[in-house]
């Protein structure tokens, strides 16, 4: 008998933390939207290893889409997942419904500043706004010492660690390096939605940010290279490149060099109707 739980309430979820607390037990969280891959499990994998129990959350969270049809196109596939799981360890897969996590007369948002600019921020409106809010949502509902987040999303990251900073949140965020497939695309719930062409052309996303972060850390002007990734990607077939940037690794703020310390290169782009986004490390060689 598998001893992987299905909860869907908020009541639920709390007497079963309650009764873990008092037993003196440590709680990790991975929060999640459902379509779970080997990257999440990876997540679950080190919770494992860093807490006692380990709750699952899967919420396709509506106030982090800026489109119905994104929002409708999202694959959801619970009962995969909940399958996925079970082998893992963990101990909850919280499911709750959208009044669960925001009931009727729910008016609050939460909005965080600086390194929710520009990147995803500008082309996503009130995108970061969303996550903010479910985050710190599940966060409180969950009660985790420690919540647990991939490195991919690295704006998303950022954000969640800016959010648990300023409002004074006891969870810890552990951040968690990207997994990649053979071809070093970045796992993601939206690489199934690629066709196997489009899934075969977009390796070259990894190849071309790799390439462009090692020829910036070499020495290379940034403009120029990052002008040449371009280039590669929409020759690549990417229909169109929303972001390429060089940016402070602390607080992703535009850089030119890496003088100022770690840098990031991040960048999104449309495979077909599918957007992907990556970032790299940029450091001097």
């Amino acid at each position: 008998m598998s001893g992987l739980r299905l909860i869907r309430t908020r009541r639920d979820l709390r007497a079963e933390i309650g009764a873990w607390k008092a037993a003196g037990l440590t709680v990790g969280v991975v929060p999640t939207m459902g379509a779970l891959h080997e990257g999440h499990l990876s997540l679950v994998e080190r919770a494992r290893a860093e807490t006692d129990r380990v709750i699952v959350t899967l919420f396709v969270n509506p106030r982090q889409f800026n489109s119905a049809a994104d929002l409708a196109a999202y694959p959801r596939t619970e009962g995969e997942d909940f399958e996925r799981l079970v082998p893992a360890g963990a101990h909850i897969l919280y499911v709750p419904d959208p009044e669960e996590v925001y009931p009727p007369g729910f008016a609050t948002t939460i909005s965080v500043g600086g390194v929710t600019q520009g990147l995803c921020g500008a082309f996503r409106p009130g995108h970061f706004d969303g996550v903010a809010t479910v985050v710190a949502k599940l966060l409180l509902q969950s009660q985790a010492d420690r919540a647990y987040f991939g490195e991919k999303d690295y704006q998303q990251l950022l954000t969640v660690q800016r959010l648990v900073a300023d409002l004074d949140l006891p969870t810890r965020i552990v951040p968690c390096p990207t997994l990649r497939d053979s071809d070093g695309l970045a796992m993601s719930s939206r690489n199934r939605r690629l066709s196997p062409q489009e899934r075969d052309l977009a390796g070259a996303l990894p190849r071309a940010l790799f390439d462009a972060a090692g020829r910036i850390g070499a020495g290379e002007a940034t403009s120029p290279v990052l002008a040449s990734a371009r280039e590669a990607l929409l020759a690549a077939g990417f229909s169109r490149v929303e972001y390429l940037e060089l940016r402070n690794a602390a607080d992703l703020a535009p850089v030119e060099t890496l003088e100022g310390g770690p840098a990031r290169l991040l960048v999104a782009a449309f495979m077909g109707e599918v957007r992907l986004i990556d970032n790299v490390p940029v450091t001097m060689a």
